[in-house]
């Protein structure tokens, strides 16, 4: 099971396995609130790809294409997937990003790839 969840709520044992999986840190945000398992900077979408989308919803389901290219593009990006897959397969996952629209981000859009793949 794969969820969602921004950096800036309280982590919970209900999360299990919390991955962050933005490129950049969040502001504010310390190493002990984060509890954090992992943090894949590499499956993030590009700097080209972040600075071109600029969180517009109007631009959300041409990011959504274009993200997805960049997930299945890369061997780095291929093998992120290949251990976010892992860490699914395992028990609960959470996704962490630092986005604060719960529905025009990209750990939306990379927890739906993973549970279609």
């Amino acid at each position: 099971m794969v969820r969602i969840k921004r950096a800036y709520e309280a982590a919970s044992a209900s999360d299990g396995c919390r991955v962050l999986v933005d490129r950049l840190w969040p502001r504010g945000v310390s190493k002990e609130s984060a509890d954090l398992d992992e943090w894949l900077k590499e499956i993030a979408p590009s700097p080209k790809l972040r600075t071109w989308w600029k969180h517009d919803p109007k631009r959300m389901d041409e990011f959504t294409v274009r993200y997805r290219a960049e997930l299945d593009g890369t061997t780095e990006t291929q093998a992120a997937v290949v251990q976010l897959r892992a860490l699914a397969a395992a028990g609960v996952t959470t996704l962490v990003y630092g986005a604060k629209d719960p529905r025009v981000n990209h750990a939306r859009v990379l927890a739906e790839y993973l549970q279609e793949k």
